[in-house]
């Protein structure tokens, strides 16, 4: 069975599950540049030392199944640990990061490339540099918990127990909190083609649930707290997004994309010469 080695850029806030509960979206780059998905990870079910953060260098082993076609993805075998085995950190401008996602990985900066490549199966993952962000847009869930059935579908896999794998914590496991906003980003591309696409990245729904106990449930509060991050101090930076598409939309929506992670590394500084 093929061992990966993947630098883990992408986390993206928990969904629920009928076969395993509840998982997270996992992607990263191998050390070529390429583009690999994981799944299904039952990340906060995971012993401490399997829980990775973004940027670390994970092993794992994988291997191909027909229940997920699009080209990135990978099945993890659940029977063998993660093994977090580096870090790439912030040091020097961000050298290292910028050197492993911007150079070594295709940085697409055309929404019409994107779309017309997942209807041909090519690809469902990527990194993009939006031409201009217009807007960071903020929507009130019409329903705060999570579908009825979906929820009784995920608490019924969270009771079944498997003789062959440690399961103890699902005696103690709580499903994660439907997040009651949803946040956008609108832009446009190379092409001056406008888009709104949902940020799905666990960062931004973790940061919510702070935002929330520091003002003491007011609500207005944390979605101004969030808003400053993603739009006061992000238009600072030289914003790039991770970008993927989901399973059941992947080959027919007319744009199946979404913002899976965002990248917002610092402009670089320019240094002057004299001539």
């Amino acid at each position: 069975m093929p061992q990966e080695r993947i630098l883990v850029t992408v986390k993206t806030y928990p969904t629920l599950s009928k076969s395993y509960c509840e998982t997270v979206c996992t992607a990263g780059l191998r050390e070529d540049g390429s583009w690999v998905r994981l799944y299904p990870i039952q990340f906060r079910a995971l012993e401490d030392s399997e829980q990775y953060s973004k940027f670390d260098w994970i092993e794992c082993d994988v291997f191909e199944t027909h229940k997920d076609p699009r080209p990135e993805s990978r099945h993890l075998n659940t029977s063998n640990d993660i093994k977090v085995i580096g870090h790439v950190g912030t040091e020097h401008d961000w050298e290292e990061r910028r050197r492993l996602v911007l150079q070594k990985s295709p940085v697409v900066t055309s929404l019409k490339d994107l779309i017309e490549s997942a209807k041909q199966n090519e690809r469902s993952l990527a990194t993009f540099k939006p031409e201009k962000i217009i807007n960071f847009e903020v929507e009130e869930e019409e329903e705060r918990s999570w579908n009825p059935e979906q929820f009784d579908a995920a608490i019924k896999s969270l009771k079944q127990r498997d003789l062959f794998e440690n399961d103890d914590w699902k005696e103690t496991f709580r499903v994660v909190e439907k997040l009651p906003y949803s946040f956008f980003y609108r832009f446009t591309d190379v092409d001056v083609q406008e888009s709104r696409m949902k940020i799905l990245d666990w960062e931004i729904g973790a940061l919510y649930w702070n935002c929330l106990r520091k003002w003491k449930m007011d609500e207005k509060a944390a979605v101004e707290d969030v808003r400053k991050k993603y739009w006061t101090e992000f238009m600072k930076k030289d914003l790039h997004f991770f970008l993927g598409t989901t399973l059941q939309w992947h080959s027919i929506a007319p744009n199946p994309w979404t913002i899976i992670g965002v990248f917002p590394i610092p402009f670089q500084r320019q240094l002057s010469l004299d001539l």
